[in-house]
């Protein structure tokens, strides 16, 4: 036996709501300024929504137009941006990470994404629910040696009379659970707060992996949460592909204001070795990914991995 389950979770959960608000203002510092320094949080809920943290950039955005522009007009929004310390900038100033910290990556041949099973299946229904109830809600699943036994789908606006048959026609399994707590009207920010970084094992790999800990939403490239957890991936995916592998798994290790991380390392079913081949600065990282060019809000809902970006490839 051997059971493992995920979950998913929509756009229009209120954690992922401000994972995109965090990357929309993001997009909009960068689209002016592709050297800005940002790094923010955001809580929103209850027709109010507050952003927190640190932007330094030629750019000037109006906050409250992006922010208004996802969640409406009726909102109010408290904005408290400071500058980058010194003392970060000057390490980030010389090549550096803009932090410390452990990424992980991750690659499995058990899909076509090399992604795990149980996780597709959960971001595949969740997606597909989604286009008939374009709303807050989540999915789950569990896989027993690959066999699914049970699914648990929760969306709002829903009628389970009309969810139980569409989740039968997306996939199979021997127990269903449709809005177990019965059918919602009231979802998102109206019933829920939510904060960026908090839908990490969402954003990541599911939870039968273990991950760096850093979020990634709200963060430009210097962040090596972010930009290292995607080299971790592309390094991932290449040497499944190179070595015809069932998994790997990369683990990188980075201390603020050094450019070369402190481990940079890969286990190849089962047996490690030395990453090399690869510039792993934060500067080698944006230019082989080509980061410029991502539009990050777009990362920031249906999971950063397994969708064809860059670090996918």
């Amino acid at each position: 036996m051997s059971k493992k389950t995920a979950e998913f979770v929509s756009p229009k959960h209120p954690d992922k709501i401000c994972d995109f608000i965090a990357d929309s203002i993001l997009d909009a510092y960068l689209e002016i300024d592709k050297n800005s320094r940002v790094g923010i949080e955001v809580m929103g809920g209850h027709n109010l929504i507050t952003i927190n943290g640190e932007i330094t950039s030629l750019g000037k955005v109006n906050i409250d137009a992006i922010v208004k522009s996802i969640v409406g007009e009726d909102y109010k929004i408290i904005s408290n941006i400071a500058l980058q310390s010194k003392e970060i900038a000057q390490g980030v100033d010389n090549g550096g990470a803009g932090d410390q910290g452990i990424m992980k990556g991750y690659a499995t041949s058990e899909t076509d994404t090399f992604l795990p099973l149980e996780y597709s299946l959960a971001r595949d229904l969740c997606k597909k629910v989604f286009k008939k109830y374009p709303y807050d809600g989540k999915t789950q699943v569990t896989i027993d040696d690959g066999k699914v036994t049970s699914v648990v789908v929760s969306f709002q606006n829903s009628k389970n009379n009309e969810l139980l048959p569409l989740v039968k026609s997306i996939i199979k399994a021997d127990e269903y659970l449709i809005n177990p707590a019965g059918e919602w009207v009231k979802g998102g920010f109206d019933a829920d707060c939510g904060i960026s970084g908090r839908k990490l094992i969402v954003d990541n790999y599911g939870p039968e992996l273990t991950i760096g800990g850093g979020s990634f939403s709200g963060k430009d490239y210097t962040k090596v949460d972010r930009s290292g957890a995607y080299m971790a991936r592309k390094i991932a995916v290449d040497l499944l592909k190179k070595n015809n592998a069932k998994k790997v798994e990369v683990k990188l290790a980075y201390a603020i204001g050094k450019k070369d991380p402190l481990m940079a390392i890969a286990i190849v079913d089962g047996v490690e070795e030395e990453v090399n081949d690869y510039d792993l600065s934060p500067m080698g990282i944006r230019e082989k990914l080509k980061l410029d060019e991502v539009r990050y809000k777009d990362t920031s809902t249906w999971g950063h991995f397994g969708r064809g970006f860059n670090w996918d490839l």
